[in-house]
């Protein structure tokens, strides 16, 4: 969820299922009986079945979708960019049969023009649907909507001179130009760093109340959903993929995120969000079917492993014992004054300076901060795959001096081998550090952690034929596949649909607890790194970042989501952590 504050809203359902909306004017926008499939014959895939909403005319409603929910090909029927199998799209009375200018259209991927400026990439849209305007009338159109979302400043600039944000923002203003009657938003905040959301949601909430438009936002987001949305709606998982209970977001605007953390009305709504996505994991998880054992062996990156003996280290054991009572376990990672520099035009930059931090045997450390304070820099330097510029990072007491299989990454994007099946890309991790392991062992292993993430009847597809939460699915596992001294995670579930997140963070805390893993995640999301970790080490803002503030997490484990809502010093951290973001915001 959002790593900022949230804001003020919260409409509180005490029978979800039975509550609902009665339009006080006619449908603006109408989905009656929309269903849409994909193959023929025995491959064919119903993907929306029987789908049904009505929609008044400057009503905000947001529609939680998962993975593989066919949220994107139900934007994609609203926009008339395909045809659906069934039912039928009509908006302001018309029946939807092509693509229009009536409908703004956002996605989650940037389409610019790389070769055109900011300027250009708007000016396109508008040239085509206002031929007839005057040049002078087009370029003063181009420049309202630029202005609208603060880009003024650069609009000269090509979309490789720009952030993630910023690009995003040129698409929101490209859409709008063309005045349409209705925005459709497919995810276009997921894959931004929290600050750049939150202040994006003010800017499409500001231009939502001064264009009067309605609004449909896909989002994996609960809170963005909250903060935004006059309707909360979920799209359960398919295949045939339907509604779930709305949730009425029923609280004044504008809408305060700082005060939204102490309201009463938005825990409860979040809460009661919460909770039934939680249910719908737990009927999909029910019908994933066993986990296959995983072999008690140690990988040989271990320091209990020798000559193919393994210690027995399970908690409580004589090994494990003798183990944590070794001097360095209590720093069994350790950064001393770790600075990165990197040379520019206008002289050295110091991107982290003397970041200092001691991290036990089987601790879990989230970090968090801004984008661009160095979190991940300082991952990638005790990964090994970024040089220290000066100071030293320590891991089982040696130093740290080049990337190695004794660390486990998962990145943001997953990198596998895209030829290579899901159970091939696991398995290249196994078998360097299962030498000693048998052949049914490695199976074992490999399939253990497959079906720990879900994709036990995935396990023969290639890479290239996963989508993008199934090849992260991949790379998690791979990752807890190699049992590794360190797991390294930067942003492992940011562009993971909610449901998705939840699950694999389950899994996260099972397999860390379980495997004794000591663990350091870089995150934007607050409850995320509050659920997983023992302690969340807050960065300043760069450059120059380092530690500015450590909160110890002491809440009792196993952690589960609806335990951390329920728990009266949950809101306490968040609101620590929260506090911290904003007061390195206004710095």
């Amino acid at each position: 969820m959002n790593a900022l504050p949230v804001k003020k809203e919260e409409a509180v359902l005490s029978s979800p299922e039975l509550r609902t909306v009665a339009p006080t004017a006619p449908a603006f926008l109408e989905v009656k009986n929309l269903s849409k499939s994909y193959g023929s014959g025995a491959n064919e895939t119903c993907v929306l079945k029987d789908i049904n909403l009505s929609i008044r005319e400057g009503e905000f409603v947001a529609i939680v979708g998962f993975s593989g929910s066919g949220k994107t090909t139900l934007i994609s029927l609203i926009a008339g960019l395909i045809e659906a199998d069934g039912g039928e799209v009509v908006l302001k009375g018309k029946k939807v049969t092509e693509p229009g200018p009536d409908r703004g259209v956002v996605f989650q991927n940037y389409s610019l023009m790389p070769w055109m400026t900011v300027r250009q990439n708007v000016a396109l849209a508008v040239d085509q649907i206002f031929p007839d305007l005057s040049a002078a009338e087009r370029k003063g159109r181009v420049e309202k909507y630029i202005d609208m979302v603060s880009l003024s400043h650069a609009v000269d600039r090509r979309p490789a001179e720009l952030s993630g944000g910023m690009r995003q923002r040129v698409n929101v203003a490209r859409a709008l130009s063309a005045s349409p009657e209705i925005l459709l938003l497919d995810e276009p905040l997921s894959a931004l760093d929290a600050l750049t959301r939150a202040n994006l949601q003010d800017e499409i909430l500001e231009i939502w109340n001064k264009e009067k438009k309605t609004v449909i936002l896909i989002t994996n987001d609960v809170d963005e959903g909250l903060i935004m949305a006059d309707r909360i709606i979920p799209l359960n998982p398919g295949p045939g993929a339907t509604f779930g209970p709305e949730f009425v977001i029923d609280l004044p605007r504008p809408r305060d995120r700082t005060a939204m953390n102490h309201d009463p009305e938005f825990k409860r709504l979040r809460k009661e969000v919460t909770e039934y996505l939680m249910r719908v994991g737990a009927e999909q998880a029910a019908e994933a079917g066993d986990v296959v054992a995983k072999p008690n062996i140690l990988p040989n990156t271990s320091s209990e492993y020798i000559g193919g003996i393994n210690k027995d280290l399970r908690p409580g054991s004589a090994s494990a014992a003798d183990a944590t009572e070794l001097p360095h376990y209590d720093r069994y990672v350790e950064f001393s004054k770790v600075c990165k520099v990197y040379p520019t035009k206008k002289g050295p930059l110091t991107v982290v300076e003397d970041f200092d931090l001691r991290i036990r045997k089987g601790e879990f450390i989230s970090v968090i901060g801004h984008s661009g304070c160095g979190k991940s820099t300082v991952l990638s330097m005790v990964a090994g795959l970024n040089p220290i510029s000066s100071g030293a990072a320590l891991l089982d007491n040696r130093e740290v001096d080049g990337a190695g299989p004794d660390r486990g990454i998962v990145f943001q994007a997953p990198s596998l081998i895209p030829w290579l099946s899901a159970y091939d890309n696991v398995a290249l991790g196994v078998e360097q550090v299962y030498p000693h392991a048998t052949k049914q062992e490695r199976h074992d292993i490999v399939m253990h952690f497959l079906a720990r993430i879900g994709l036990a009847d995935a396990v023969h597809k290639k890479a290239a034929e996963l989508s993008n939460g199934m090849k992260q699915r991949v790379g998690i596992a791979r990752a807890f596949a190699l049992s590794p001294k360190l797991l390294l995670l930067d942003e492992p579930f940011g562009m993971l649909d909610s449901l998705t997140r939840w699950d694999l963070q389950e899994v996260l805390m099972d397999v860390w607890s379980r495997e004794q893993l000591t663990a350091m995640v870089i995150t934007h999301d607050v409850d995320e790194a509050i659920l997983l970790a023992d302690r969340v080490v807050m960065m300043t803002n760069g450059p120059n970042a380092k530690v500015g503030k450590i909160l110890e997490v002491d809440l009792p484990r196993p952690r589960t989501r609806k335990m951390l809502l329920e728990h009266p010093d949950y809101y306490r951290l968040r609101e620590e952590l929260l506090t911290f973001l904003e007061e390195c915001d206004n710095h």
